[in-house]
């Protein structure tokens, strides 16, 4: 028989969630997630299914406050929506999954879940977010094979784009601790409250990501200067044989910039021989016209069970203490 239990204790959440969550992208890491967590300060509240005394299934959720439903934790929420992709719902069978679900103990809104996360059940599913990756084998690790996907026209047309920008004179700088408060500056500048950096709880969470990451020996930071002029900087990460970018700012100075860092890191990635590079969601306008592969994400929204909740001793989260 399956029992869901909860566990609200942040240090039995990290080793349930060493031993089930699968560790196949950067996000999935705990490490990753408990800088979020330490910073927001939600409220852990994983539903583990046990059966026979093992562990066969999780939810990992957090009550978001000003939102007032569950979401995956660490719940890093900024105008309604999350940052952390990849989300998965760890489950042994189908019958665990829908258990795990049946318990949720409030209004519960699940966003950028995996494709394997998906329930077999009939329950509200859709497409949430398309997410952007590149296979450098897929083109034989060359990047000129992988140019050939453009037409001979646009290949022109970047060419002359690119090399506007390379008679200023270019130079790449990696690793350089300082630009990455010149990308804050940046994105800031350029978004304003629609940053994710705008967000004070946000902007110290990923830079302990960053901390982190550094103190790994995975964190990338790739910046272009032009002229002697920082005209861009991304910063990423490098899990095994995974590249993921983080984000990034231009100099609005120098147009079309963005297009050299991609490019840059796609010819980085074939000679690296990395197996994929993670662009994220969101397409703002050039990820299809770069030839990536689509990968979509989900999201479920899930309203309790009262019956489930009554006999596992579960309430509406508004209806027990804080």
């Amino acid at each position: 028989m399956i029992r869901v239990r909860v566990c609200e204790d942040i240090q039995e959440c990290a080793r349930i969630w060493e031993q089930v969550w699968p560790q196949q992208c950067l996000f999935d890491l705990w490490p990753v997630r408990d800088c979020f967590a330490g910073s927001y300060r939600r409220h852990p509240y994983f539903l583990v299914a046990e059966e026979n005394g093992r562990i066969e299934g999780m939810l990992a959720l957090s009550w978001i406050e000003e939102e007032q439903y569950f979401a995956h934790f660490p719940g890093e929420t900024w105008h309604g929506k999350t940052w952390l992709e990849q989300n998965r719902i760890p489950a042994g069978s189908p019958q665990v999954l829908a258990a795990l679900l049946d318990h949720v103990p409030g209004p519960t809104r699940l966003r950028y879940l995996t494709r394997d996360s998906v329930p077999l059940a009939e329950r509200p599913v859709g497409v949430d977010e398309v997410g952007y990756v590149f296979y450098p084998g897929e083109h034989g690790y060359s990047f000129e094979a992988y140019m050939q996907l453009f037409s001979g026209k646009s290949r022109k047309k970047l060419g002359r784009e690119l090399a506007q920008l390379e008679a200023h004179g270019v130079s790449w700088r990696y690793d350089h601790a300082a630009d990455i408060q010149w990308l804050f500056k940046t994105n800031l500048e350029s978004f304003g409250e629609s940053s994710y950096f705008y967000n004070p709880s946000f902007l110290d969470s990923f830079e302990k990501m960053a901390i982190w990451l550094h103190r790994q020996g995975m964190l990338r930071i790739t910046a272009i200067l032009l002229g002697g002029n920082i005209a861009a900087v991304d910063i990423g990460a490098i899990n095994a044989k995974s590249y993921t970018v983080l984000a990034g700012g231009t100099n609005p100075d120098f147009p079309g910039v963005a297009k050299m860092i991609n490019f840059h890191h796609l010819e980085r990635s074939c000679r690296e021989r990395l197996e994929v590079v993670d662009f994220l969601c969101g397409d703002f306008g050039w990820k299809q016209r770069f030839h990536l592969t689509h990968r979509p994400l989900y999201e479920m929204t899930v309203q309790p069970v009262e019956a489930a909740g009554q006999e596992a001793g579960f309430y509406p989260v508004h209806a027990r203490e804080q």
